[in-house]
Parts: structure tokens; C-alpha cells; sequence
């Protein structure tokens, strides 16, 4: 009963984002063009605020929590599991204070309204999965961003989303050139639950009636072993991953 209500839910759904994609598109433009930097994030802000509203038709609800008095005056890097592209919205309204700026894959970057705009003049990186060597220069780049601005970086460690919610072994690679570029930032880990039940039937329809959780966890200077920081960001992440 519950997947065929959720055909038509989901219908007007993807209406109501897709509405909420067309009109924010121009909207970025103006932003980004006339009023600069910070008029433009603002106006992501409120988009994806949007698009978390849009996600109520299908009975989702959010819970961040958030315990910590994080700096807005240094560069984080946040890290989380990630389970969905319903990860990245919450991330961008509950952090807005903080930037947040992302590794995304290259193929985004293109044909999507508001979302390539935004990943293509926002700040965030755009990488090659085929070309290792264009990846790691970008991730760089990123790096030095975040350091020069006092912004922060969001990245998935474990490279694709997890299709049952279970968490996979981390890709240390990126995550340690962004803390190579960007020696004073916090590492800020997140634990993501119950984003993936979205799509426990595919693309279509969506799942109904999911609660979606967003935990931080206490932030890490980055200091010291590159390695064992990474363990230990990684241990802390799995821990507050209940729901698969």
C-alpha cells in the first residue's frame, strides 16, 4: 500500500523541485552576476531550503543535530557517509553559515538547472572518476580555497553512495590532500542515516515517510597523523550509522 501511494507523491514531487530548479536557475544568474558571492549564496541557501521543503510530499522529515559551537571563522572540512543525493540539501541549509563547498563528479556539472550553475561558479569542484590526475588537482585547488576563504569543504570518503545505508570502507586519498591544503581547518564528521531508504525502490517512485538524520560529531584539529585521524573520523562516522 505504502509504494503505490508513493507513485503519486513522488509525481508531485518532482514537479515541485523541478518548478523550484527552473526558477532559482535565473535566479543564481542575477545573483552571481550583479550582486556577487555573497547575494549568490544566499540564494543557494534558500534553494536548497526549498528543496528540503519539496521532500515534505513525500512525509520526509529532517533532524540535524548539531551540539557544537563550530567556528565560523576557520575552514572545516566536514565528512560524511552518504547514502543519496538527499544528503547534500540539509548539508547546504543546516551549515550554511560555514560555506559549504563541495567534490562533486564532472557529469554534474552540466544540464541540471540551479545544480550545475551552483557547482560550476559556487566555489565547489567538478572530477574526472577517469582521470585520477585531473581529480587530485582539483581537490587541491579546493583545498587551497577553503584555506584562503575560511570555508569548508564537504566530501564523501566513500567515493559512491551506499545503496542499503551501510557504510563502506573510506577513499583516503582526496581527504588527505584536503587536509595537506588546508593545514588549519576543523575536520567535522557526520553521521547520515535513513537518506538511502528514498530510494529503497529505485529511482521511481521515491520512498515515503522517511526520517532523515544528520549527527555531528565532535570536530578534529587537524593535527598530527593524517592516517589516524582519518580512522578515527572514519570510526565515529560508522558508529552513528544505525539504519540499514
Amino acid at each position: 500500500m505504502q509504494k503505490i501511494l508513493a507513485y503519486p507523491l513522488t509525481v508531485i514531487y518532482f514537479i515541485f523541485f523541478g518548478i523550484v530548479l527552473v526558477v532559482f536557475h535565473p535566479i543564481q544568474w542575477i545573483c552571481f552576476n550583479f550582486f556577487g558571492y555573497n547575494a549568490h549564496k544566499k540564494s543557494v541557501s534558500i534553494l536548497n531550503l526549498l528543496l528540503i521543503r519539496c521532500s515534505h510530499v513525500l512525509g520526509t522529515r529532517y533532524t540535524f543535530t548539531n551540539p557544537y559551537s563550530i567556528p565560523a571563522n576557520r575552514p572545516l572540512i566536514i565528512v560524511a557517509n552518504h547514502q543519496s543525493m538527499n544528503d547534500i540539501p540539509p548539508i547546504i541549509w543546516f551549515m550554511r553559515r560555514h560555506h559549504p563547498k563541495f567534490v562533486s563528479k564532472i557529469e554534474l556539472g552540466k544540464g541540471i538547472p540551479s545544480v550545475s550553475y551552483n557547482l560550476r561558479h559556487g566555489g565547489s569542484v567538478l572530477i574526472d572518476r577517469k582521470d585520477p590526475k585531473q581529480a587530485l588537482m582539483e581537490i587541491s585547488k579546493l583545498g587551497q580555497y577553503i584555506e584562503k576563504y575560511n570555508r569548508s569543504a564537504v566530501i564523501f570518503p566513500e567515493g559512491t553512495r551506499s545503496r542499503t545505508g551501510h557504510p563502506k570502507k573510506f577513499q583516503t586519498t582526496g581527504l588527505k590532500i584536503l587536509m595537506k591544503k588546508a593545514p588549519s581547518a576543523l575536520i567535522v564528521p557526520i553521521s547520515i542515516n535513513n537518506s538511502w531508504k528514498m530510494l529503497r525502490y529505485g529511482k521511481f517512485p521515491y520512498g515515503i515517510g522517511s526520517h532523515l538524520t544528520f549527527n555531528v560529531h565532535q570536530p578534529l584539529d587537524n593535527k598530527g597523523n593524517p592516517e589516524e585521524l582519518i580512522e578515527k573520523a572514519e570510526q565515529v562516522i560508522t558508529s552513528g550509522v544505525t539504519s540499514f
